[in-house]
């Protein structure tokens, strides 16, 4: 079954700004968005999603009251949700592997929703812009056709992706939207930014780092957080790229050098820190072969219940 807007199926073998033009409200809708100041979320009811990784809710949930992630470039925030059973889904793609990535969301989503015999699959999409190497664009195209691919309707809602994200300041392109929330309470969509990315935030980044498929890190039954266990080879030339500048590893190590957020270079210097200190996570990290298991406590924070050492 179809990618839907506005009950009709999405011609995907015309560009996307026809696509634009052909329902103008999307590119209304996109406008809105842009519009609004990033909102700063705190860690209160929050779990944050990073690249590469998803996970999926209902209203129901008394721990978890938003989803979000940002510092997306080329990457697209996917925002998933069942109008029935709210059963909601937040992930952070980067194109490895778009289309195994939505069946796998989908397949999340449905599972709350199959005693629901109304409302519709709905889809949002955030992020890219017209970057040099049109990377955006390619993960736009890739996110559509997985969509439309799917057995089941889905209906397209927000898109505010690529051209329609984009600003251009002295001949360089960047982003509106670095990052977005979700309420799954209200189904609330809003631009947004996280002071804090955690638990486990180096891990989780070394698990990208490293080549990982996308992965669920939410028991939405148990409202428990679950990281790992994770598995790795030392990380290659690790300390050649310690040892070079800042401009070296923005140029080499990100797909959108001119326009990443002004923590990215610290970021992967942590995250290659981390891969240095435990090339070996069976080892160090996950010798009982166990995820690391958090709860959110009653002041609403993530706390550790279970785990191996780190």
């Amino acid at each position: 079954m179809p990618l839907l807007v506005n009950g009709e199926r999405i011609d995907l073998a015309r560009p996307t700004g026809d696509l634009i033009r052909a329902y103008p409200h999307l590119e209304e809708k996109a406008k809105l968005l842009r519009s609004q100041p990033a909102r700063i979320v705190e860690p209160k009811g929050l779990l944050y999603v990073q690249q590469r990784e998803f996970a999926v809710t209902t209203p129901k949930d008394g721990s978890v009251s938003v989803l979000g992630s940002d510092d997306a470039t080329t990457c697209h925030i996917v925002v998933l949700r069942h109008t029935g059973s709210g059963a909601t889904c937040l992930t952070h793609c980067d194109g490895s592997d778009t289309e195994a990535e939505v069946s796998l969301i989908m397949g999340s989503v449905k599972s709350f929703s199959n005693t629901t015999g109304y409302g519709r699959l709905e889809v949002h999409l955030a992020g890219g812009f017209n970057d040099d190497r049109q990377l955006s664009q390619k993960l736009t195209n890739q996110l559509l056709r997985a969509f439309d691919l799917q057995p089941d309707d889905v209906h397209l809602v927000t898109f505010c992706v690529t051209e329609l994200n984009d600003r251009e300041e002295k001949d360089i392109h960047f982003p509106i939207i670095y990052g977005i929330a979700v309420n799954v309470k209200t189904a609330e969509i809003f631009p947004a930014t996280f002071p804090e990315k955690g638990p486990d935030e180096d891990l989780r980044s070394a698990h990208v780092l490293t080549g990982a498929p996308l992965t669920n890190i939410y028991d939405a039954k148990m409202e428990q957080l679950h990281i790992g266990p994770y598995f790795w080879r030392p990380f290659p030339h690790v300390d050649f790229w310690l040892e070079q500048d800042d401009k070296q590893i923005l140029q080499n190590l990100s797909t959108s050098p001119l326009a990443e957020p002004p923590h990215f270079v610290s970021h992967i210097r942590s995250t290659l820190t981390f891969l240095k200190e435990h090339p070996f996570p069976s080892r160090s990290l996950f010798p009982d072969r166990k995820p690391r298991i958090y709860k959110k406590n009653k002041e609403g924070l993530w706390e550790q219940v279970c785990s191996g050492k780190i």
